[in-house]
């Protein structure tokens, strides 16, 4: 019931590493920020149908779109973020937007879950390669 109240009324989604939704949570890769750049610049301009970019910038790491159902052609903003984290691994966090005042009935969280999974189809991501965001690194912790 939660599901269906939430899609009646939510037009946003966006990514967190704590979220319950498994596509909601971005990823961390362990993959040069360059490669996961270049793969997310490419998805993001038209290489998922119906989406194109409207702008982008490598040296703040944002990249924003629209994406367009196929038959009603009904729009979402999309904003992905690519960065570094403070352990110097890949972040990428992505939002969508409807441009609609009602709910999404979910769109929104499959917009992005489909982005995140043909990006890690493009990079061809091995086991290891995605990294848990809510673990701290050893090399962190005290002796």
């Amino acid at each position: 019931m939660k599901g269906i109240l939430r899609g009646l009324t939510e037009n946003r989604a966006g990514t967190d590493p704590a979220a319950a939704d498994r596509r909601l949570r971005g990823r961390t890769y362990a993959i040069p920020f360059d490669t996961v750049w270049q793969a997310a610049w490419r998805l993001a301009g038209g290489e998922i149908r119906g989406w194109s970019m409207l702008s982008s910038d490598d040296q703040l790491g944002v990249i924003e779109a629209v994406s367009r159902t196929l038959i009603l052609r009904k729009e979402q903003d999309v904003r992905i973020e690519i960065r570094l984290d403070e352990n110097a691994q890949t972040r990428v966090d992505a939002w969508s937007s409807s441009r609609i005042v009602r709910g999404d009935l979910g769109r929104n969280r499959r917009t992005i879950g489909k982005f995140m999974k043909r990006l890690d189809r493009v990079l061809d991501v091995q086991p290891g390669q995605i990294l848990d965001p809510t673990i701290r690194p050893a090399w962190l912790e005290p002796l």
